[in-house]
């Protein structure tokens, strides 16, 4: 017989034990003797049978479903980013035989969440974006169901895999403080968002360290339009600024266009610095001095950790990943 075609019944059968006993045998729980577990353990591993996934689910009471959550609200050069997370989800998902549900929620509308959770498709959800205040983590915490962000929160008990961000934004800025750029402009996005908080306490702490006083006139946040960015480089390069430093690729990008329109060379007339890389950033000329993270491990490492959890395995609360600055034309 094909192990294709093989089912519970038919090892049942061939054993002469009832069907509830070899679902015992492949679930590892229920009371059934050594002997028997054994027969039936031998019994499959000699036939190379391989329960399907509703049966597998039904023995072990669970869907062999994750839930990757994406946010609504996304620009379309975070989708890059996104993707190599997923990626990375999907790989260690696929070799433990998960499958991926991907479900869009908005900062203020999870109800899509609820949806998911409330049908029970899923044995544990990855978040791809944290809040400050942050409904996905509450509703999570409320239902009990594990999960992890692929990124940092002040929530308590809530399992993270982040890359440093904060540690790379010190590094960075420190390292343009002490090339003698006194006068950094930070250009940064929405501030409900996690990663921009931290963000922005890198760019605090290197000052603190570099023992120079910052200039909250030279900070620009929220900055989440095309006409925001401009005014904030109009404004800083009018109040002098050696250097404009991004938050990340999307506002870098329009940063640089912005330069270009006014004729404002980089770096010889001003210095600009990200702090994420990506393919946005690749092809400029000049070259960008950027912060580079892997996407596609943090989606791995989180998956793994989710993992872990569902099998009630103890994992770190928060597992921070490296990172490399990366120094080219644009601070020179």
């Amino acid at each position: 017989m094909k192990s294709d075609n093989i089912t519970i019944s038919d090892i049942a059968e061939a054993l002469g034990v009832s069907k509830t006993t070899v679902s015992r045998a492949i679930s590892g729980k229920g009371r059934i003797g050594e002997v028997t577990r054994k027969r039936v353990l031998d019994y499959i591993e000699e036939h190379d049978y391989k329960p399907n996934v509703i049966a597998r689910g039904l023995a072990q009471s669970k869907t062999f479903n994750l839930c990757v959550v994406m946010p609504g609200n996304y620009a379309i050069v975070d989708l890059p980013f996104f993707q190599e997370v997923i990626a990375g989800i999907q790989e260690i998902a696929g070799m433990n035989e998960y499958d991926i549900l991907l479900c869009i929620c908005q900062e203020n509308d999870i109800s899509n969440l609820e949806r998911i959770l409330h049908n029970h498709k899923v044995d544990g959800v990855v978040l791809l974006r944290t809040f400050m205040k942050d409904l996905q983590i509450e509703l999570l915490t409320e239902r009990q169901v594990p999960f992890v962000t692929t990124g940092s929160t002040a929530y308590r008990k809530v399992k993270q895999v982040d890359n440093d961000h904060q540690s790379a934004c010190r590094e960075l800025t420190s390292i343009l403080l002490m090339r003698q750029m006194k006068r950094i402009a930070l250009l940064g996005g929405n501030e409900s968002h996690v990663v921009t908080q931290n963000r922005y306490r890198g760019y605090v702490q290197a000052h603190e360290q570099a023992g120079i006083a910052l200039d909250e006139e030279f900070v620009y946040m929220n900055l989440e339009s095309r006409a925001f960015i401009d005014r904030a480089v109009e404004n800083a390069l009018e109040k002098g600024a050696d250097c404009i430093l991004c938050m990340d690729d999307a506002i870098c990008g329009q940063v640089l266009r912005k330069l270009r329109q006014e004729h404002v060379k980089v770096p010889q007339d001003v210095k600009v610095a990200s702090f994420y890389n990506s393919s946005v950033l690749e092809n400029n000329i000049p070259s960008i001095t950027s912060l580079t993270f892997d996407a596609r491990e943090l989606g791995m490492e989180a998956c793994k950790n989710l993992l872990a959890q569902i099998d009630g395995e103890k994992v770190p609360e928060r597992t921070l990943l490296s990172y490399e600055v990366v120094l080219k034309e644009s601070t020179k």
